[in-house]
């Protein structure tokens, strides 16, 4: 009983130790967002960048056929409009095998409709 519980535990471990990380940059500062598998992906808020983004990053292992890890950009707009999406990706996982510098994703750029601001980001996965 004592190895299973054993087991059980290192397996635990070892599945959060699982990650994406996205290197987000907007306005001269970068910020790494990190994510583990959600067990609930609908309860993944997400992280406000400078005073107009939102970044959101959601990492799904489960179940097996909608795995996938998919990245929101948001405006943060005033009432009545609040948070509006400008920018959406889906990728399977696992993901691909990075290409360069930039992780799986490469260098992305989302562009603030109003003020003419630029946000990049790419990420990485992690095992």
């Amino acid at each position: 009983m004592k190895r299973l519980l054993l087991l059980a535990t290192c397996i635990c471990s070892l599945a959060q130790a699982e990650s994406v990380d996205c290197h987000v940059s907007y306005g001269g500062e970068t910020q790494v967002i990190r994510a583990h598998p959600a067990a609930t992906p609908y309860t993944v808020a997400p992280v406000s960048i400078g005073s107009y983004f939102m970044f959101r990053l959601v990492f799904e292992r489960q179940p097996p056929g909608l795995a996938a890890i998919k990245l929101y950009t948001y405006a943060d707009r005033d009432p009545p409009q609040g948070a509006v999406m400008l920018h959406q990706a889906d990728y399977l996982y696992p993901p691909p095998p990075a290409q360069g510098q930039y992780g799986f994703t490469g260098l992305q750029r989302v562009y603030e409709p109003i003020r003419d601001g630029e946000l990049q980001y790419w990420c990485a996965w992690k095992k």
